[in-house]
């Protein structure tokens, strides 16, 4: 059987090596030490914010903006409909209720339409917003930034698929009140696994530290006042971290000729690659295509996926929307126009190979497969 091609693998260099064996010279292989701190204040510069506290994964970090945005038992927060649900449990761990926004079509992100429905809908009960750049792809964001301060609502922004994709030249974790990244496995750098709160807002990341970090007091002895939690990220993890971050700009770019590569390898068939604005430039994570309606009844995603499996070839459906999810099925979802615009690409669509290590060659390869289903 031909050697596997990964639908987004980790990309090591041997840099990771150097910072990993500081952490082993000094002894300061666990939580905290000087890779943790600078590993959020090198990302802190790369993302135009003032600070970050790093952390064990990126639903923590999660968690944790949405504990500073003051979301509490019965609050509503307004998440992104088409998306992992990891960008919506943490609501959920604070008591919250989810409220599912639909996407929109121009860049498969949460519709900033709909969202104006919906906190029309609930006005005055909108505790804060949660948007995910989906595959690494901006939404709307200036839009959304706007009726969030209209409404006077907390932004909360999963950039965990979309670090080093810009907005209007801005990069995506900044526009938020909060901004979450993601390290794990599959992303565009790795540090096996964790994640990173991002913000301007000094003061919430020092109690953020204080609660990742037990909400141990001041106090000779332990002491606790509050509810903290061990989420602080090994200062090994951010050794692994500050030598991915030196080739992030190269990932990005070895990601876009993958997506530019796909797309004018399927010019004349009746699929359509996830889209994205002009004023934007995404990291293209993940390169996806969605099957023309009427081409549906000759080829499916799932006929797709399983015939690129044949051949050792990984490919993934679209994230199924949470108001899909038997969990979830019971919440409220807002729609701009009564269509279910996420559902629909849900339906059609297809995550293909986007590994970096992936040769012109073997993406050929997948490229004729694809064509060969239609």
């Amino acid at each position: 059987m031909r050697k596997r091609i990964w639908l987004s693998s980790p990309t090591m260099h041997g840099d990771e090596q150097k910072y990993i064996k500081q952490a082993f010279d000094s002894n300061w292989v666990a939580p905290l030490g000087k890779n943790v701190n600078e590993f959020e204040n090198e990302l802190s510069d790369y993302i135009g914010v003032a600070t970050a506290a790093a952390m064990t994964a990126g639903t923590h970090a999660l968690h944790i903006a949405t504990r500073l945005a003051g979301v509490g038992r019965g609050d509503i927060v307004l998440c992104s409909d088409l998306t992992f649900v990891a960008t919506v449990n943490p609501v959920c761990y604070e008591g919250g209720v989810p409220i599912f926004i639909d996407s929109e079509r121009d860049t498969w992100n949460m519709s900033p339409e709909a969202l104006e429905i919906a906190l029309e809908k609930y006005k005055g009960k909108v505790k804060a917003v949660c948007v995910a750049h989906l595959y690494g792809v901006p939404a709307k964001i200036d839009e959304i930034v706007n009726l969030c301060e209209r409404y006077r609502v907390v932004l909360i922004e999963d950039a965990a698929e979309s670090l080093s994709a810009t907005y209007k030249g801005r990069q995506t974790g900044s526009f938020g009140k909060y901004g979450i990244l993601s390290f794990n496995g599959n992303k565009i750098i790795t540090t096996s696994g964790g994640g990173m709160i991002l913000s301007n807002d000094e003061q919430g990341i020092s109690k953020a530290k204080f609660w990742i970090t037990q909400a141990r007091d001041p106090a000779p002895w332990y002491q606790h006042s509050e509810i903290g939690y061990n989420y602080r990220m090994s200062n090994i993890v951010a050794g692994i971290g500050r030598g991915q971050l030196l080739h992030l700009d190269e990932h990005r770019t070895l990601k876009e000729k993958i997506y530019h590569r796909y797309e004018e390898g399927f010019m004349g068939l009746p699929v359509k690659m996830n889209p994205y604005l002009k004023c934007s430039l995404p990291n293209f994570w993940l390169s996806c295509i969605t099957i023309n309606r009427e081409a549906m009844k000759n080829c499916t995603p799932e006929k797709m996926r399983m015939v690129l499996e044949k051949e050792n070839i990984e490919s993934r459906p679209i994230w199924k929307p949470m108001h899909l999810q038997p969990i979830y099925s019971s919440h409220d979802f807002i729609t701009a126009n009564g269509d279910d615009v996420g559902g629909d690409i849900f339906k059609r669509g297809l995550c293909l190979p986007s590994d970096i290590k992936m040769t012109e060659e073997e993406q050929n390869r997948v490229i004729a497969i694809i064509r060969n289903c239609f």
